[in-house]
């Protein structure tokens, strides 16, 4: 599956943003899909990650209560709502992907992941 991300830009503190993650390819429902931010420096860490079912997520508790992960199917796209953002969530953005089966809820190690999209920048300014 190939990945498209988009959505970011430059707010304030305390703004909301959208990220979507759009695919290509056949099967999008049998992939679970996290979200993974690299602020400049840092290494790659976790932000949140859903289930191929969409049931179940995971989310970092920098980010717990403040962003929420959605997946819808039919349009192969999983969403990053990120709402009170902080300097803090400065960062690239990257969605990425792993076919599953059923049982096996996503991980949140940047290795278990087999396809990344391309990053989009977020900037939170004070």
């Amino acid at each position: 599956v190939q990945l498209q991300a988009s959505g970011g830009g430059l707010v304030q503190v305390g703004d909301s943003l959208s990220l979507s993650c759009a695919a290509s390819g056949p099967s999008f429902s049998r992939y679970a899909v996290g979200w993974f931010r690299q602020a400049p420096g840092k290494e790659r860490e976790f932000v949140a990650a859903i289930s191929r079912s969409g049931s179940s997520t995971y989310y970092d508790d920098s980010v717990k209560g403040r962003f929420t992960i959605s997946k819808d199917t039919a349009k192969k796209t999983v969403y990053l709502q990120m709402n009170d953002l902080r300097p803090e969530d400065t960062a690239v953005y990257y969605c990425a992907a792993k076919q599953t089966i059923l049982t096996v809820e996503p991980e949140t190690g940047v290795r278990w992941y087999d396809s990344w999209g391309q990053g989009t920048l977020v900037t939170v300014s004070s």
